[in-house]
């Protein structure tokens, strides 16, 4: 199973740059490597045709559709409260430490900063904080993630990868923000790195140890309960 990974793009035409298939073609040749497509007010009509036109711009397999139509794909991300559907191959959910994760593959976590995007969302948990959660399956940080050393932080914390909307929409050079929150996320995790060290070093401010060991056998996100909040989840 192939879970999204990296600099992950999520889409708002509403505050993008310029058009929105034009500003998510920039980030993907920054380097974002997956694409999660909202827009869930628009016709099914328009959406459909979004995700079509997405799809021409976006790697094989990459295009992620936000709730549980996949719009012709095979991929979704549900909210906290959406069913899960059948016939797909790779289901994520918003996790806030209490939905069910039963079928997912994997998760987004959020807020871990400060965010224009969404704010009123809950308390920021910070890399550290989102790491604490235990998510048991592969986690995006989502939330504020505007500048390389954000993304770096994730990473040192065990993130899979970084869902990134406002700092890669609003971009008057998408490609550029792209390359450098990817380049930072790729450079901080590196081989070797263990989520659960990663987010000890980081609480110790001993983030160039923690890049330099490896993962003892059986470390990793393990299963439990989370720090959550009430609210819509993103």
């Amino acid at each position: 199973m192939v879970t999204p990974g990296g600099l992950v793009v999520l889409t708002d035409r509403r505050s993008a740059s310029g058009p929105l298939i034009e500003v998510v073609r920039k980030a993907v040749r920054g380097g974002a490597a997956w694409v999660i497509l909202r827009e869930r007010d628009l016709s099914y009509g328009e959406r459909a045709a979004l995700a079509t036109g997405l799809r021409s711009v976006v790697p094989d397999h990459r295009l992620i559709i936000a709730g549980p139509d996949p719009l012709g794909g095979t991929a979704v991300h549900l909210s906290g409260t959406d069913q899960l559907p059948d016939g797909t191959t790779l289901t994520g959910r918003s996790w806030h430490g209490t939905e069910d994760l039963s079928g997912v593959d994997y998760v987004t976590v959020s807020p871990v900063y400060p965010t224009l995007s969404k704010p009123g969302y809950g308390p920021a948990l910070g890399a550290t904080g989102a790491a604490e959660m235990r998510a048991p399956v592969p986690w995006l940080a989502l939330g504020g993630i505007g500048t390389a050393a954000r993304a770096a932080e994730c990473a040192l914390a065990g993130a899979a990868g970084i869902a990134v909307m406002g700092a890669l929409m609003r971009s008057p050079d998408p490609e550029r923000t792209a390359r450098e929150l990817s380049s930072a996320f790729r450079s901080a995790a590196g081989p070797g790195i263990c989520p659960e060290g990663a987010a000890a070093a980081l609480a110790s401010s001993q983030l160039s140890a923690a890049g330099s060991q490896g993962c003892p056998e059986g470390a990793g996100t393990a299963p439990g309960a989370g720090r959550g909040f009430g609210g819509e989840v993103w």
